[in-house]
């Protein structure tokens, strides 16, 4: 499976999961399935000002995650 979505998070925002106080990043994909993505994998996207843009999320066959991509 393929999601498509945007994020805009904060950096203050995004240190609530970095200090593991929360641990999932919910979105609305752009076919409005709601997803819960762990937030490790949006670590690598990480900036002084958050987490900003457009991404794609591939799942295997058993929901499982293959890869984060920003687009």
């Amino acid at each position: 499976m393929e999601a498509q979505f945007s994020v805009s998070i904060t950096a203050r925002q995004y240190l609530t999961y970095y200090q593991g106080a929360a641990t999932h990043i919910e979105v609305v994909d752009d076919k409005g399935r709601h997803l819960q993505i762990n937030a490790r994998y949006f670590r690598p996207f990480v900036t002084a000002s958050g987490i900003q843009g457009r991404f794609k999320l591939r799942l295997d066959s058993n929901g499982g995650f293959i890869e984060l991509l920003r687009l």
